[in-house]
């Protein structure tokens, strides 16, 4: 049984100038040990869905439609806010995507990174201070004793995005949300970054969601990858498989787009156009009109298509035009 099952998920905006489909009837699972990859352009419904698990979508004007996500045999979407606050942070910890914006400027990297464990295990004082220095010292952070009475400013990007990380795991959770937490970071840097959550995950055999762009992280850390457009999944399988045999069209244009694909003086392919608006979602296929790879002309134009497990294990849109 999966550690967390999500089913039908669907999650929408009620705003001034109408309604914004932002998720839409997405399922995907996450066994423990293992990284399931969420990856499509900004947009696309990746964070939206993970900030809908945690109960983190201000309502109004969000509003969970229906489904189903199921964490050690619990709704998250149907329990209580209480319940919810308790597993939130212990059990289930988020990476965001903006360090900067995350960690509150004014308070001390020791007072936010001991906050979890004050809330949900009741450590405080020393005894919480000794474990923030023993969390920030195993992401890196040079002289923790010293460091952890700094502020956010006084750090760099890569240093608060491992403070990021500590924080979110100093409980030991069980999952762990991360929400493209290495785009602002150098490739050095972000390379420190993964492996660290990898050398984490191995050591305390959390389970991690990882959201991001970027197929070459997918590369490097997934396991199973699920690929969104326009709030729905177009293809979920295997890293491996997905590398080796993509069938739907956005799926192999953005294996197309990754540079180290293209020959040296090559021009970079692009998807042309732009995501459509998702307060008037297109009826039919969604990426119909962005569809070179494929052939547009057969896409479905009545109605939304839907995923459908094509291989063992290998599920994408049945849409003709876009597995073309």
């Amino acid at each position: 049984m999966p550690l967390l099952d999500v089913s039908n998920l669907t999650t929408r905006f009620h705003t001034r100038n109408g309604i914004v489909h932002a998720v839409e009837d997405v399922s995907f699972s996450v066994e423990a040990g293992e990284t399931h990859g969420i990856v499509g352009e900004s947009g696309s419904g990746k964070s939206v869905t993970c900030y809908s698990l945690l109960g983190l979508i201000p309502m109004p004007p969000g509003r969970i439609h229906s489904g189903k996500a199921v964490f050690d045999g619990m709704d998250l979407l149907q329990i209580s806010d209480r319940e919810l606050m308790k597993i939130r942070g212990k059990r289930i910890s988020m990476i965001f995507q903006d360090p900067m914006t995350s960690l509150n400027p004014y308070m001390r990297i020791r007072d936010q990174i001991t906050e979890p464990l004050r809330i949900h295990e009741g450590i405080r004082g020393k005894e919480a201070e000794s474990l923030a220095i023993e969390a920030l010292a195993e992401v890196g952070i040079p002289d923790p004793e010293k460091r952890i009475a700094a502020y956010p400013h006084e750090f760099s990007g890569g240093m608060r995005q491992r403070v990021m990380i500590a924080m979110s795991l100093i409980t030991r959770p069980e999952l762990l949300i991360c929400d493209e937490p290495t785009t602002a970071l150098d490739v050095t840097v972000q390379k420190q970054v993964l492996d660290l959550i990898r050398d984490r995950q191995q050591k305390l055999g959390t389970a991690v969601v990882f959201i991001t762009h970027d197929l070459e992280v997918v590369a490097q850390v997934c396991d199973h990858v699920s690929v969104m457009y326009a709030g729905r999944i177009v293809e979920s399988t295997t890293k491996a498989e997905l590398f080796r045999n993509p069938l739907h069209a956005y799926t192999r244009s953005l294996l197309q787009s990754i540079p180290a694909r293209h020959e040296k003086g090559e021009e970079l392919y692009t998807i042309p156009g732009l995501p459509p608006d998702t307060t008037h979602p297109p009826l039919g296929c969604a990426f119909r009109e962005r569809n070179r790879i494929g052939n547009a002309e057969l896409c479905i134009t009545d109605h939304p298509p839907e995923l459908t497990e094509i291989e063992p294990g290998h599920f994408v849109q049945n849409c003709p035009g876009c597995l073309a």
